[in-house]
């Protein structure tokens, strides 16, 4: 028997139906309009220190909703933000540290307060994407579903392009009476229809190619695989009308012209079986590899400990960002994250040749920041042995220092009495590092 895929059919003679849908929306208590969300009071920054370049990102410590309200008011970044990755608190209800037991953040809000969080930023993050820009929001199962209703509210429906599911850690052994919990999600909308977009690929594999392509064309050696020339859907157009004295199969079409076709078979790209059924020859050196879907399976958090990090809770892997961030954007581009955590986006834009704007309101995400703007990270082990507990970094390379002096860096520290109060010696210390970057050549 032969298995076939359910595949849906275009109306109306072949062009697709318009759904009619009733919009929805989310309510809860606290959801303020949009436009008090605009009158938000920006934050007031204190320029503390500049690492020269040829463009400046920016590094702020304060209040991402301030901030960001700041930041609308910057010919420079408001309407032409290229890229933004958020990886904000999930709602656990937990506090976190890192792996030298510092505190890092708070996620203790939920329902309705946590949605309005949110949304708020969501809101002033829009405003602040360019025409062709995209947003990552990256969720786990506590609020992604209704972050994704608020999110359509925001950027349309019609802007939503993926839900990923991305594999977080290895199989748990659970005593619970549930399945094992070893994913999260990533939510992608883009602000328009004309968006930035890098198709990215997989490499083939001995395996897949095996898989995929299994004949030999006999005259050049190629490998190639035979796919239908038709597609779902009925046209009265070309690609309707008969080929070689064949129509297309009931409810579907040709998917090149008459014309087209001809052309393809002269070149010999045409395969036609014994009973005289045509099929295209698709090689595998015109391939530029595996398109990548939507469940991401290679982008674990750090589970060995020879795998390098900052030693922050919830960093996130850096192949990940780096599939987002070629993906979604091209170099010289501004990428934004509003939750700079750990610094990865930061790391990996910097890396790619994009300029980045990182915000986040605790001290120890700015330690990390700036230590791995330095210095780079540590393997995870070194953290679990105490080894990095002394704060002794290694000297940074020529190549990484030379980087940041080209690409440049402004530091700023919000002034607002709802942040603690750092240190002078901290102030002190972030200062000589970033110094350090300037003055090491």
């Amino acid at each position: 028997m032969q298995n076939k895929m359910a595949t849906g059919i275009p109306s109306k003679n072949g062009r697709n139906y318009q759904k009619n849908t009733t919009s929805f929306r989310i309510e809860y208590e606290g959801k303020l309009p949009i436009e008090d969300i605009f009158k938000i009071h920006p934050a007031n920054l204190n320029h503390i220190i500049s690492v020269v370049g040829k463009h400046r990102n920016k590094l702020i410590y304060g209040d991402n909703l301030n901030v960001l309200s700041t930041l609308l008011d910057d010919e420079n970044v408001n309407g032409k933000v290229n890229l933004v990755y958020i990886d904000p608190p999930y709602s656990t209800g937990s506090s976190f540290e890192s792996r030298n037991r510092n505190h890092a953040y708070h996620d203790h809000m939920e329902g309705g307060e946590y949605l309005e969080f949110l949304r708020q930023r969501l809101i002033l993050i829009r405003e602040l994407l360019s025409e062709t820009g995209s947003i990552y929001v990256h969720l786990d199962e506590n609020m992604a579903f209704a972050v994704k209703i608020i999110m359509d509210e925001i950027f349309g429906v019609k802007n939503f392009r993926n839900w990923i599911t991305r594999k977080k850690c290895n199989p748990k052994n659970y005593t619970r009476k549930q399945y094992g919990n070893i994913s999260d999600y990533i939510i992608f909308y883009t602000k328009t229809d004309n968006y930035i977009w890098n198709q990215p690929f997989e490499t083939w594999t001995e395996e897949a190619i095996k898989k995929e392509y299994q004949y030999v064309e006999e005259e050049t050696g190629r490998l190639y695989k035979k796919v239908p020339i038709h597609a779902p859907g009925e046209r009265k157009g070309a690609t309707g009308q008969p080929w070689r004295g064949m129509l297309p199969p009931p409810g579907k079409h040709w998917q090149y012209t008459p014309e087209t076709l001809d052309e393809m078979d002269a070149r010999g790209e045409i395969y036609w079986s014994a009973n005289g059924n045509p099929r295209r020859k698709v090689y595998l050196d015109n391939s530029q590899g595996i398109s990548i879907q939507d469940i991401w399976l290679d982008f674990k958090d750090a589970h060995n400990q020879n795998i390098k990090i900052t030693g922050y809770p919830t960093e996130k892997n850096a192949a990940l960002m780096k599939r987002i961030i070629m993906a979604s954007s091209n170099p010289g581009d501004i990428v934004l994250d509003a939750f700079a955590g750990s610094g990865t986006t930061l790391a990996v834009s910097e890396e790619l040749g994009r300029k980045w704007i990182g915000i986040d309101n605790s001290a120890l995400s700015i330690d990390t920041i700036i230590k791995r703007l330095a210095n780079g990270s540590e393997a995870m082990g070194d953290f679990v042995n105490g080894k990095t507990a002394n704060n002794q970094y290694k000297q940074i390379s020529l190549i990484e220092v030379n980087r940041i002096l080209q690409t440049g860096l402004d530091f700023y520290i919000e002034e607002s009495p709802n942040l603690e109060l750092i240190p002078e010696e901290t102030i002190k210390d972030w200062n000589s590092k970033l110094n350090s970057l300037a003055n090491f050549l």
